[in-house]
């Protein structure tokens, strides 16, 4: 009977499957290590991407921003050209206003009344002056009434006062100018030419 010894060809073997088995370890590590280099390259530039697109839309935000200054500064121009402008216009119609008043006043004046002082505060006017009678303060504050432009003649008050060496009534009264364009001021003034100053 021949024996055979199968010790060295098994310790071969285990010796071979060991080394396969090192080998086969070394290449999976291997290509672990290539992935992980390869999924943290792409990584790194993923992130390195999206830092310039987040660096690209800082610039445009600063860009934008600045662009948003200037509209408010141009807003902020406009408003106040526009306050100018109501301004100059309201000026305008106030100095027209004064010339329409004292036309006005000279138109619906009766004879026999005098004006001493004319104040304005916005609409209220306020006249004092003398009468030759207390019939002529009511034949003013009936013309006054009748005016397209003059509106709500309310007395304060009426006494008699001595100028130089003749008697007359003094009198304050406030009334209210109505404001309207010169346009429309023209054509009150054509529809209503004035009362009867007698």
């Amino acid at each position: 009977m021949i024996r055979i010894n199968l010790l060295p060809h098994r310790e071969a073997r285990r010796k071979a499957l060991r080394q396969q088995f090192y080998a086969l370890a070394g290449l999976v590590m291997v290509a672990a290590g290539a992935i992980w280099f390869l999924g943290y390259t792409l990584i790194e530039a993923m992130v390195e991407h999206q830092a310039e697109k987040n660096r690209f839309l800082k610039s445009e935000i600063a860009v934008l921003d600045k662009q948003i200054e200037e509209i408010k500064k141009l807003k902020e121009q406009t408003e106040a050209l526009l306050q100018r402008k109501q301004v100059i216009e309201s000026l305008q119609v106030n100095r027209s206003e004064t010339v329409h008043l004292f036309n006005e006043l000279a138109r619906q004046l009766p004879s026999g009344v005098y004006l001493k002082t004319i104040k304005q505060e916005g609409q209220k006017i306020t006249l004092t002056g003398y009468a030759q009678s207390n019939a002529r303060v009511s034949t003013l504050m009936h013309n006054l009434d009748e005016s397209p432009l003059l509106e709500r003649p309310v007395l304060i008050e009426i006494k008699a006062a001595q100028v130089g060496k003749r008697r007359l009534s003094e009198f304050a009264m406030n009334i209210f100018f109505t404001r309207q364009s010169t346009a429309q001021d023209a054509a009150g003034s054509a529809k209503k030419p004035g009362v009867n100053k007698k």
